[in-house]
């Protein structure tokens, strides 16, 4: 794994001894198993985006501390410039950037997700988790996976969703699908 996804496991392991947890105890709040949090915070795998949501939230922290360190401080607005936004490692042919990072108190986690030509849903792991999630479909076509059924989303299609079912998503075709994903907590 990068060094960057090291780093975020280490402060996740920092909070949870912070807030006096143990890993027990986070799993079950993150409904998982104990051994999947544990591989988490070893930095060895990737950490989904909504369990770094829901473990901030667990924590009484931001999105952005858990994944730089810092505290976001801007109340009033802020502006996230093209290319600029924060990386997210998730798995591979997915690139995740925040697009509101330094925006304190956030009460979604605003999402640009790039999906990489080529993967398999076979390769891809469902993720599942507390809360809802819209997508906006910029460029390309891919196909979504929710709760047993597909959904082809185009270009300029937007899908709203429970996110307690396990979903999914690919690229169809060469290209990649870039989206805009909210993350509604």
């Amino acid at each position: 794994m990068s060094e960057r996804v090291r780093e975020i496991a280490g402060r996740l392991r920092e909070m949870r001894e912070i807030a006096g947890l143990s890993v027990e105890e986070v799993g079950q709040k993150l409904t998982i198993t104990t051994e999947k949090y544990r591989t988490m915070e070893s930095g060895d795998v990737d950490i989904p985006v909504s369990v770094l949501c829901e473990a901030a939230e667990i924590f009484g922290i931001s999105v952005t501390e858990l994944l730089t360190g810092d505290r976001a401080k801007l109340k009033m607005y802020s502006v996230v410039r093209k290319n600029k936004g924060i990386g997210v490692e998730r798995t591979a042919g997915y690139d995740y950037k925040s697009l509101a990072y330094s925006f304190a108190d956030r009460k979604v986690e605003p999402l640009l997700v790039t999906l990489d030509p080529g993967k398999d849903i076979a390769d891809i792991h469902p993720n599942a988790h507390a809360g809802h999630e819209f997508h906006y479909c910029i460029e390309g076509k891919m196909n979504f996976y929710i709760g047993g059924h597909t959904v082809e989303i185009n270009e300029g299609d937007s899908l709203y969703f429970d996110s307690e079912y396990p979903h999914a998503m690919v690229a169809v075709g060469d290209e990649p699908v870039k989206l805009v994903v909210v993350v509604i907590k």
